[in-house]
């Protein structure tokens, strides 16, 4: 193949084309970078009504979804209910000063996934003979920080005394309220 001046001629419009393609590709990952950004939230759950629980939540957003975990310490062996609560106020002794469940869709209580559920109704976590227990999930019902109804932020987070029955109206029959915290924005 001969070069002529036509080749000459079309080589800076292809050297030009692969810059800009090269540079939109940088565009491109900055935005995907963007809008992977997180946002955390965390509560640390003190014991309430004279027991000796203890523990941490911690809710990361990422994009459209929240996961969520749940760490305690110091609770009696078997299924205790967790639930967010309405109000982010741990004040009262026995946890009772965080309201009801947190309810935004005005819904029955129920089992988280299967049917009508709050908005708080977690579920319940397994604490083992050594007092520690976890639970975990992701949602996109859940925001972080937004302000709209379906912001965590502000919130109670409650781990009660006994199982959630998930039919018991209108917080599942779970007992009273062993563990309370803020559900607070990490900045």
């Amino acid at each position: 193949m001969r070069f002529n001046l036509y080749h000459l001629n079309v080589l800076p419009l292809l050297f030009t084309g692969i810059i800009f393609l090269l540079s939109g590709c940088e565009v491109i990952e900055k935005s995907v970078i963007s809008s992977s950004t997180s946002k955390q939230a965390i509560a640390t759950i003190n014991s309430a009504s004279d027991s000796n629980l203890n523990g941490i939540a911690t809710f990361t957003q990422v994009g459209q979804t929240v996961m969520f975990r749940v760490e305690i310490q110091n609770g009696s062996p078997g299924q205790h209910a967790v639930h967010i609560h309405e109000n982010g106020d741990c004040s009262s002794p026995d946890g009772k000063s965080a309201g009801g469940h947190w309810n935004p869709t005005n819904v029955a209580h129920g089992k988280w996934g299967e049917g009508e559920f709050h908005l708080g109704d977690i579920g319940n976590i397994d604490v083992g003979e050594d007092g520690t227990g976890s639970i975990e999930l992701s949602t996109e019902l859940w925001e972080i920080g937004t302000g709209s109804i379906r912001d965590i932020v502000g919130k109670g987070m409650i781990v009660h005394a006994g199982t959630d029955d998930y039919t018991s109206q209108p917080s599942g029959n779970a007992g009273i309220r062993i563990g309370c915290g803020v559900i607070e924005l990490v900045e």
